[in-house]
């Protein structure tokens, strides 16, 4: 039995178990089943590589960036972006870390902005908040060559505060959530921008997924703006994580 499973504290939902269980189930692949490693500590994580038949692990919050020093090589994504949500166990025994957060962002946004017939050019993005998402979305920015600042709740010289966002609104139409706000339970709460200049100019995307409709996404449309859930980011990684695992 082929296994694959998914490291992070805690893990009370799983995307990942539930899209691979139903992959498995509806393509017929036979002999692999995919588990929660629920793990508080990496240290850990050297125990877990000595299962059997272990072939894969995705890896999230909060290991994404404290696995680094536990693998052997790092994909060029992930070693731009900082951060690891992908492992590969090779046939040697040996771990290669990749980011396919990258590639799903990247295919995502580039396939929404098709749809309506935009393109990446002449486009400026409002990064609202500086965790972990946001690390892999950066990244794809910079190599779609989209300009970006960086919003958060503390004014640096390289990220602006909520409070200065509406001076940027009229040239920056691009606002991606990179934060947790707004993920169920917490439906009620939406980052701290002024909606009300928003217009029909805008690009709303939320990086979370559950509820597939967030206040941010509503307020957006409100206004008249465009907007996008990540649930087809997600679906997009974990198929990237497919092909890496079997390549």
């Amino acid at each position: 039995m082929n296994r694959y499973g998914l490291i992070g504290f805690p893990l009370t939902h799983s995307f990942s178990q539930r899209y691979f269980s139903e992959k498995f189930h509806r393509e017929g692949i036979d002999n692999s089943q995919y588990d929660l490693f629920e793990m508080p500590d990496i240290t850990a994580l050297p125990e877990l590589l000595t299962l059997p038949n272990l072939r894969g692990l995705n890896v999230t919050i909060p290991h994404k960036q404290a696995v680094l020093p536990y693998l052997d090589r790092l994909d060029t994504s992930a070693e731009k972006i900082g951060a690891v949500n992908v492992i590969k166990l090779e046939a040697d025994g040996s771990t290669t870390g990749y980011n396919s957060d990258y590639y799903g962002f990247r295919q995502s946004l580039t396939n929404w902005l098709t749809s309506f017939g935009r393109t990446a050019n002449n486009l400026n993005a409002l990064v609202l908040g500086t965790g972990g998402a946001s690390k892999a979305v950066i990244v794809a920015l910079s190599d779609l060559g989209i300009p970006y600042k960086f919003v958060s709740r503390t004014k640096t010289d390289e990220q602006l505060t909520y409070d200065e966002v509406e001076a940027f609104l009229p040239d920056y139409h691009l606002l991606i959530n990179g934060s947790p706000i707004g993920m169920y339970p917490k439906i009620d709460q939406a980052p701290n921008i002024p909606y009300q200049q928003l217009t029909n100019k805008h690009l709303l995307y939320d990086l979370v997924y559950n509820p597939t409709e967030t206040l941010f996404m509503k307020r957006g449309l409100e206004q008249g703006a465009a907007v996008h859930n990540g649930l087809r980011m997600l679906e997009l990684q974990a198929e990237k994580a497919w092909e890496i695992w079997q390549s």
